[in-house]
């Protein structure tokens, strides 16, 4: 069963901090209509258009330089649109994709001449890849120097699959801090299962999708304690993104720029909030160094 849900707000809030440059936005999507673009019907949810163009002008009010557009779970494996928008943001724009565990080397190769750096598997929201697929894509990923993306609630998912992550070798990054809403301990075992491999370099973490797990409408500053720890564990896996446009909400819309600005609850430092901006996420997504 899937709803209409809200599009992003245009008009953002400018960040508490200046941007320094090179800031990537890691995690966001650009999203296309049918016909051109079909909806799968298995999606958990119907959107409006993100356009490319409203999204580059969201960037422009905010100061982001870099983008990395994930395929959104609606489209499926059809990852057109997320090529198509790498293409035209230009040089500074990375991609993930969703593919089936079967996916031919020639479609892996064409992905990455486009900008592909990455898969993501969902278990979340319909429509996605799910965990099935991990053994069987984690070679030919690693191959490309790829990593894997997981759309997971840590405290549902993560404990059953964590030796399996460890073992296959390849970079593996979180979404939206792991998923686990707020109102569960931080002593939850899933948890502290990502703190391990936080630590032990094998995870990275996004830092986004804060209101996800809040219940803080509208600044979220509950999750603050979950950014902090995973800041601590390892700040050198840590990246950040708007998660634009907000999909699957039916009701409070966030502010785009409110959820940048939280980072300086995070990372009150401006050293470090230039290696979650910037040096982290290129080391993941092989960005030039910023001028």
């Amino acid at each position: 069963m899937t709803f209409a849900c809200l599009g992003p707000d245009p008009n953002p809030t400018p960040p508490k901090f200046k941007m320094p440059p090179g800031a990537t936005d890691c995690h966001s999507h650009v999203i296309g209509l049918p016909p051109d673009y079909p909806f799968v019907p298995e999606r958990s949810y119907t959107p409006p258009e993100a356009s490319l163009e409203m999204y580059r002008a969201m960037h422009l009010a905010l100061g982001i330089e870099r983008a990395v557009i994930v395929t959104p779970s609606v489209h499926g494996t059809d990852n057109r649109i997320t090529v198509e928008a790498i293409a035209g943001y230009g040089p500074n724009a990375r991609g993930i994709a969703v593919v089936d565990a079967d996916v031919s080397d020639a479609a892996l190769e064409s992905l990455n001449a486009g900008g592909i750096r990455g898969i993501r598997l969902n278990v979340l929201f319909g429509g996605g890849v799910g965990l099935d697929a991990f053994a069987p894509l984690a070679g030919r990923v690693k191959a490309l120097g790829w990593h894997i993306q997981l759309l997971i609630n840590v405290g549902h998912d993560l404990l059953g699959i964590e030796d399996q992550i460890r073992s296959l070798g390849v970079p593996v990054v979180i979404d939206h801090m792991g998923y686990l809403p707020v109102s569960e301990s931080l002593d939850h075992p899933g948890f502290q299962a990502l703190l391990r491999l936080v630590r032990d370099g094998i995870c990275w973490i996004k830092l986004s999708g804060n209101y996800r797990i809040s219940e803080a409408y509208p600044d979220y500053r509950d999750a603050i304690p979950t950014a902090l720890a995973l800041i601590e564990a390892r700040h050198e896996n840590m990246v950040w993104g708007t998660d634009w446009p907000h999909v699957s909400l039916a009701k409070n819309m966030p502010d785009t720029g409110l959820l940048l600005s939280a980072l300086e609850d995070y990372a009150p430092d401006a050293g470090l909030r230039h290696a979650i901006l910037v040096d982290n996420p290129a080391r993941l997504y092989g960005f030039p160094p910023a001028a």
